[in-house]
């Protein structure tokens, strides 16, 4: 009897054994890898030609397009160390590569364009003003019509990431990678606007949709700062962009962003 017991006492403290081993395999198997980045830059931008069409059927009368307009944006950089950091055009973003060999990843961000139709131009205008029909040739002047985002053409975005690494130092202090991102999110916009002389201003308002594509270079220094160049071009659709009144702006356009960028990166582990 009493080497049964002990058989019993041999075998439960083995089979303890084994379990404390399988739970630290266990722990050590859930350890997160990959790494966490932040990214600030600023950019250049170009936009197509659009239609802008707009309507207040509720307290006013109008419905007109004007066709084909050209807008530009505004980099505000003359005075760059006088002012805030966010006065430029800037983009912010935060993402997480999975794994250590960094194949995939996912990325959040904040684009801050500025989109201004440009005064001058001649446009061709359709639709009608107080019950007045027009299908002619107009200028854009700020007195009867004036359209911008200069507090931004912001899109708020989200992506999926896809990275190539090209280069890497012995000891892996340097790495060049291309990076390829699609992605899509909102227009969050602080729009400007004058229509036959009526003003508005604001405020920030949730007003469409985007969808990206881009590609960047990514120099990685001793794993935990980087420089990046990149491109990204963008679908943007206003869908019920706010105006003077109960007016309503809609319009469609492509743009294409060059972004210089830096940030630091956040390894998860030390391999």
């Amino acid at each position: 009897m009493k080497y049964l017991s002990f058989a019993l006492i041999v075998f439960c403290l083995n089979i303890q054994s084994a379990f404390a081993q399988d739970s630290t395999a266990a722990v050590k198997k859930k350890k997160m890898h990959g790494t966490f980045y932040v990214t600030w830059g600023y950019q250049k931008d170009y936009y197509t030609r659009s239609d802008v069409h707009f309507k207040n059927d509720r307290d006013d009368n109008y419905d007109f397009t004007l066709h084909n307009v050209k807008a530009h944006d505004q980099r505000d950089m003359n005075d760059f160390f006088s002012q805030p950091l966010t006065v430029p055009q800037y983009v912010f973003y935060g993402g997480y590569f999975f794994n250590n060999k960094g194949d995939w990843g996912i990325e959040a961000g904040w684009d801050h364009l500025k989109y201004i139709v440009t005064e001058g131009q001649t446009a061709h205008m359709t639709g009608q003003i107080h019950g007045v029909q027009y299908d002619q040739d107009t200028i854009v002047n700020y007195n009867f019509w004036h359209y911008e985002h200069t507090n931004g053409n912001n899109y708020l975005t989200a992506s999926l990431l896809k990275r190539f690494t090209f280069f890497k130092s012995e000891k892996s202090h340097h790495k060049l990678s291309l990076i390829a991102k699609a992605g899509g999110g909102f227009l969050i916009p602080k729009t400007q606007s004058v229509i036959m002389g009526n003003e508005r201003d604001g405020p920030f308002r949730l007003a469409g949709y985007v969808f990206t594509l881009g590609g960047a270079v990514r120099y990685d220094i001793y794993r935990y700062f980087f420089l990046e160049a990149s491109m990204k071009g963008a679908y943007a659709h206003y869908t019920h962009d706010k105006i003077y009144g109960e007016g309503i702006a809609n319009q469609h356009f492509f743009s294409q962003q060059f972004i210089l960028s830096a940030g630091f990166n956040i390894p998860l582990s030390k391999d």
